[in-house]
């Protein structure tokens, strides 16, 4: 049924819920895993930088150090239950690379985390799993996972 997985990942709290239910689904279907960060290229592109410091050299390298860290420890949970995995970081808009991705590796199931909250907050700024389970052609599975204090 599903070959490849995509797990895009944020390095947020919360998302061992999505990594936890895309590595059981891929164990079920036999499937790989792939795992993306998309460094958001607003983020960086917009700071000047002036009063950044930081180890790395600026602020896109320290976020791109963030999405490797991150999918480094979920390729490792993924390799320990038997799951081939990919693991990929790209620059550019979230949900635009999620979706690009999604087509070039052909996969067949995309999981998302996302958080529970109210109403009025996803009305003002939405979220990138919003835009991909809208946009998307192919099927996305959402793992809510709740933040304290919204419930």
């Amino acid at each position: 049924m599903h070959d490849r997985i995509l797990l895009p990942t944020d390095a947020e709290a919360g998302t061992e819920h999505a990594i936890e239910h895309a590595i059981a689904v891929a164990e079920d279907a036999g499937a790989e895993l792939h795992l993306l960060y998309v460094v958001d290229s607003d983020v960086y592109s917009s700071y000047s930088g002036d009063e950044y410091v930081h180890e790395f050299e600026g602020l896109e390298a320290a976020l791109e150090q963030v999405g490797e860290d991150a999918l480094a420890s979920a390729a490792e949970a993924a390799q320990e239950a038997g799951i081939e995995t990919t693991t990929v970081v790209q620059h550019g808009s979230p949900h635009e690379r999620i979706l690009a991705y999604a087509d070039e590796a052909d996969v067949d199931l995309l999981v998302m985390g996302s958080k529970e909250r109210p109403g009025e907050y996803r009305q003002l700024l939405g979220s990138v799993t919003d835009r991909v389970a809208r946009l998307a052609s192919r099927p996305v599975t959402i793992v809510k996972t709740p933040v304290e204090g919204s419930e």
